[in-house]
């Protein structure tokens, strides 16, 4: 008989898959790093800010109504008159006469008293303020955007390695069970089961590979950057915690200063800025005028032959005062002020709903810090079910699927692990976004958290049942492919089944 491969301890293999997949090459990313990169090319926060420029341009305009108006004017004109003379010895004569005008002035107008403009004025440094806070909600997106992507790809590493881990020990199992099988230890079923097992894990890790190459083309996408490579957890993983400890002081922060309070709230002294326009349609304008025209007749005019030239210096005021208007002034001023109602219930809808993000979001972090130290105890307790279920297949008292059962058990829970990790690293930025006070420097306690600096990165591992001989090479197991056994059909004959015996007969039964 030829001699039967030997099975690597599934500390050795799972070391080799983790370093072949998850070796980082120098130049890996941090959050920060691809955020920076994210800046310069996602097209939507581009975008963004194209329009953060172009809104604060829109407001600089409404200065205008305040500041003095300065216009230069210049012509020249040239006439050609046919003259007829009606009465006079000269009755019936017709002269022509021709002559050229020339003029040049500078004219200046500053409002004296404008009570719409100065309300349009102040609108424009409200809409200025109303573009500062949707730009910073875009910035706000895009940190959340990255670092979603960012910890999709690292979640997508862990589970591909885990997968690939759970593969070898599905692996020697699949051997174990056929080497007992040939020596007539166990039944084909175990070995049956154990070849299921396997090429389900198979189907896995197929799957797994898929979701890791799409979402690094989601993170490259984002950055710009092909083969980013974001840096993974250091070991032993530190989870930063929110601070303050009270989902009240949250709200409370986040009705100070989330960006769509701000937003809702100029928007309502935009209103109110507004009904004082209408308002202003009643009231008198007073502007001051100023000026300075040069006209010059070289060959006279339509009245003299004499070449003219004439300086006139030009300072005034001017006063307007609306009298009626059709009750359009009237009417605009109900439609303002019922606008300015729809803006103050907007306010206090906003309010409402980032009140609810924010304790959602807090909630939520609560929820998933819990959940990872459950987690947490729950993988040293599969582990622990998965050395008693191996201990009791070894001595008979357990059998393979149980083993099998107590390794699906021990990677799902890892891999629940990993992701719950990330899910509380992300949720701490989503509750910063939920209260509006997320900023790029949240994202320095997540870099501390990553294996730079020399750190070892946090990969998925399991605790070896066997000594490590790290020293031998590190080849997966091949496993035979165990050929299906015949099976003869059953068709037993039907069993033949005896017929009832008779009954007795009393002929003379006895008398009492």
């Amino acid at each position: 008989m030829p001699p039967r491969p030997r099975l690597l301890p599934l500390s050795a293999a799972l070391a080799s898959v983790i370093a072949t997949l998850l070796a980082l090459p120098a130049q890996g990313q941090t959050l920060n790093e691809l955020y920076d990169s994210a800046r310069g090319y996602d097209a939507t926060y581009q975008g963004a800010r194209a329009q953060y420029e172009a809104n604060v341009a829109r407001a600089a305009q409404a200065k205008a109504g305040i500041l003095p108006a300065v216009g230069l004017t210049a012509g020249v004109n040239r006439s050609n008159l046919d003259i007829d003379t009606l009465t006079g010895t000269s009755r019936g004569a017709t002269a022509e006469r021709n002559f050229n005008t020339q003029n040049v002035g500078i004219n200046a107008t500053q409002p004296l008293y404008r009570p719409a403009n100065w309300a349009t004025y102040e609108q424009g440094k409200r809409q200025a303020e109303i573009a500062e806070a949707v730009f910073t909600t875009a910035e706000q997106d895009l940190i959340v955007r990255v670092s979603q992507a960012y910890f999709d790809v690292l979640g997508s590493q862990d589970s591909l390695a885990l997968v690939r881990a759970q593969k070898i020990a599905v692996a020697e199992q699949l051997a174990s069970a056929k080497r007992n099988f040939e020596v007539g230890t166990s039944t084909i079923t175990d070995s049956r089961e154990a070849q299921a097992r396997y090429d389900l894990v198979i189907a896995q890790e197929i799957a797994a590979e898929n979701d890791l190459q799409v979402k690094k083309i989601v993170l490259d996408q984002l950055v710009g950057r092909p083969g980013s490579v974001p840096v993974p957890l250091a070991v032993p993983v530190v989870l930063p915690t929110a601070q303050p400890a009270d989902i009240n002081a949250w709200v409370a922060q986040a009705d100070e200063v989330h960006p769509a309070i701000q937003q809702a709230r100029l928007g309502l002294d935009v209103a109110a800025l507004e009904v004082k326009k209408a308002q202003a349609g009643h009231k008198p304008t007073l502007d001051a005028n100023l000026g300075y025209n040069v006209t010059r007749n070289p060959t006279g005019t339509s009245t003299s032959t004499v070449g003219t030239r004439v300086n006139a210096a030009t300072v005034g005021v001017t006063f307007n005062l609306p009298l009626f208007a059709g009750f359009a002034t009237e009417n605009r001023i109900k439609e303002t002020l019922a606008l300015e109602d729809q803006s103050r219930s907007v306010l206090d809808g906003t309010r409402r709903s980032v009140a609810q993000a924010t304790r959602a979001a807090y909630l939520g972090l609560v929820s998933g810090a819990g959940q990872v130290k459950a987690l947490e105890a729950a993988e040293a307790s599969s582990q622990s079910a998965l050395d008693a279920n191996k201990l009791g297949y070894q001595v008979g008292v357990r059998i393979n699927i149980d083993v099998l059962n107590s390794q699906s058990q021990l990677f799902q829970t890892k891999r629940d692990l990993a992701l719950a990790r990330y899910n509380v690293l992300l949720g701490n930025l989503k509750l910063r976004q939920a209260n509006g006070t997320l900023t790029t420097s949240d994202m320095d306690a997540i870099n501390a958290t990553l294996a730079s600096n020399g750190n070892t990165p946090a990969v998925p591992s399991a605790t070896p049942t066997q000594p490590d001989r790290s020293s031998a090479p590190v080849v997966a197991p091949r496993i035979p492919v165990v050929p299906p056994v015949p099976v003869q059909p059953f068709n037993p004959t039907p069993p033949t089944m005896p017929s009832a015996p008779v009954p007795p007969v009393i002929v003379n039964p006895p008398v009492r």
